[in-house]
């Protein structure tokens, strides 16, 4: 590196309460195409350090005022990238010792050799140039590293979703086939238990036409009550397999929702149930067959009454997008046991005492008849959201 180099990179600020060697130095430095500035004080010079930065300072011992060794120290922790060389006429060990540690990078007896002094400013500069190299490769370690560490929190957060949406497509799928296994069996077995049942109904009436005894003709009602049951129980499990007759026309879901939330008027008020409408946006008409809408409202509507019977709030949020219509259904209930919630579209999971378990299964089949989504968005002790989304474009 030669000094004409150097002087083009290198700013170097003198120090010296002595105008000759300011002069001398400043003439030498000069000469070897240094940036060279000159102060005769310490506090000027640190002002002078603020505003032009120097790569290096030459900084005399013994000054008035702010003397070297304390203006050494505050060079080095306010301004780490100016290095020091230190300017004594004391030679002493101890001194020697003192400034190294105070941050000095070298120090120079006077009188100085011309010589000397250029070699030893010349090796404090290539040091200085390694270390701020050394400093700026760490701090470009760190963040590389940093960025690698945000990389693979994304890629892990993009594996975690990735995961739960293989998850939820493993668990469709799992619901499709018993659906369809449902279908095929429920088929079989509405055809083989509703001949027998009929015959039991049949010499059932024969039985009670020609009867008197007003106990037995009571025990021959309670036959006919469980020959429906059997009945609707075959039903609700054909409903949840595969789609009935139905009939497609122009729906407004928000007069099916008032007309199913009024049915369960007298419910809601004997629990003391308040019911909430939050229609923020009603949506155009939906290609629907209405019957089909209604069941997915009553069976959630029924949950909801069902999971609070001392009072609490119903709730109903209706809103739409443009591409579909969101429908929330909140309560204020216990809410649905985490163990329980990849069960209850299940046909015959029920918690109830007396329940089927195929209302959430019906539900769901008729959601995802019109491409929809069903799902739990909420479930804690201050009740559940089921959310229902339908396309508006549903045929």
């Amino acid at each position: 590196m030669t000094g004409e180099t150097r002087g083009n990179q290198a700013k170097i600020l003198i120090i010296d309460d002595e105008k000759i060697i300011l002069d001398l130095t400043s003439i030498i430095l000069k000469n070897r195409g240094y940036q060279v500035l000159t102060t005769p004080d310490a506090i000027t010079g640190i002002e002078m350090i603020r505003s032009a930065k120097p790569d290096l300072v030459l900084l005399d011992y013994m000054m008035p005022g702010m003397d070297g060794l304390t203006a050494l120290k505050e060079i080095r922790k306010e301004f780490p990238d100016s290095y020091v060389i230190m300017f004594t006429g004391k030679g002493s060990e101890e001194i020697a010792v003192e400034l190294m540690k105070a941050g000095a990078s070298d120090y120079v007896l006077k009188p100085f050799n011309n010589q000397d002094l250029a070699d030893r400013i010349d090796n404090v500069l290539k040091i200085r140039a390694m270390e701020i190299r050394n400093r700026e490769l760490l701090r470009e370690r760190e963040r590389l590293l940093e960025e690698i560490a945000a990389w693979n929190r994304e890629l892990e957060q993009r594996v975690q979703e990735k995961s739960e949406a293989l998850e939820k497509v493993q668990a469709e799928i799992v619901q499709t086939e018993k659906l369809a296994a449902l279908g095929y069996l429920s088929a079989g077995m509405a055809h083989e238990i509703r001949n027998p049942l009929n015959s039991i109904s049949l010499f059932t009436q024969l039985l009670k036409s020609g009867m008197e005894d007003q106990e037995k003709l009571e025990y021959i009602d309670k036959i006919f009550k469980e020959i429906d049951r059997i009945d609707g129980i075959m039903r609700k499990l054909l409903d949840a397999s595969k789609r009935p007759k139905f009939e497609i026309k122009d729906v407004s879901i928000d007069r099916i929702i008032d007309t199913t939330l009024e049915t369960f008027k007298p419910q809601t008020e004997l629990h003391g149930i308040a019911v909430e409408r939050d229609y923020r946006c009603i949506p155009p008409p939906l290609r629907a067959d209405p019957s089909e809408l209604e069941q997915i409202f009553t069976n959630l509507f029924l949950n909801a009454i069902h999971e609070m019977p001392k009072s609490g709030k119903l709730k109903v949020e209706l809103d739409h997008d443009g591409q579909e219509v969101t429908v929330r259904v909140s309560d204020t209930g216990k809410g649905i046991p985490r163990d329980h919630l990849s069960n209850i579209f299940d046909p015959f999971f029920t918690t109830k005492s007396s329940g089927s378990g195929m209302g959430l299964a019906v539900v769901r089949r008729i959601v995802k008849t019109y491409k929809g989504k069903i799902e739990v968005e909420k479930s804690d002790n201050n009740g559940t959201t089921f959310c229902v989304k339908l396309p508006i474009a549903a045929r």
